[in-house]
């Protein structure tokens, strides 16, 4: 496969959503727990930046926040957003909606980005579904809630249907951003009709 080029003003958008939703995801459950401002303002930075920083780590890229203010500026701000609201303005099932953005968007960038560092297209998949996925994951065995990867929703293969689409539509020579339109879409459809419906894979019953 030739490399792929993506270049970041087409894509940090991306970066930015999921940074954004997921540290509001964060911070919501920080709000559901009755936790203090600092409490707020941790679990919005661990849950926004986690998976990014273990893909960065992974395929040898510098750590996508270390190197710049805006990256943590988003992290509060969504804390400190969050902290303020009423709790009436928050929509019921909030967390989950905000965090399948987060999913969609995150594992599209995480799969862009490893591409354009050179990861083989399957290793870049995996990529995509570990940026979109290890943040929640770290969240919630912080705050003691059930992990994400034990839930029997549909929540990784979402992560996965858009990660692969975008390396799939990259392979075949897709403009990067429109495979990013499409692969995000898709995810956020898959993961939104699971938590619409309560889609699940069926369970091992033997």
């Amino acid at each position: 496969m030739p490399p792929v080029e993506v270049l970041p003003d087409a894509l940090l958008w991306l970066d930015y959503v999921g940074i954004a939703v997921f540290a509001i995801s964060g911070a919501l459950l920080a709000a559901e727990k009755k936790q203090t401002l600092v409490t707020f303002i941790f679990f919005a930075v661990v849950t926004g930046v986690g998976g990014g920083t273990i893909r960065d780590l992974l395929i040898g890229a510098p750590v996508f926040w270390v190197g710049t203010n805006s990256t943590l500026a988003i992290c509060i701000g969504a804390a400190l957003a969050v902290w303020f609201l009423s709790r009436r303005m928050i929509l019921e099932r909030a967390l989950l909606w905000f965090d399948a953005i987060g999913l969609a968007a995150y594992a599209t960038y995480g799969a862009s980005k490893a591409l354009a560092f050179g990861v083989a297209p399957v290793p870049a998949f995996a990529m995509g579904v570990m940026t979109a996925c290890a943040g929640g994951i770290i969240r919630d065995v912080l705050a003691g809630e059930p992990s994400i990867l034990m839930r029997p929703e549909l929540y990784v293969t979402a992560a996965a249907l858009a990660s692969g689409l975008f390396v799939l539509l990259a392979w075949f020579g897709a403009p990067a951003p429109l495979a990013a339109l499409v692969a995000g879409l898709f995810g956020f459809a898959l993961r939104g009709a699971a938590i619409a419906r309560g889609l699940s894979l069926p369970a091992y019953g033997r």
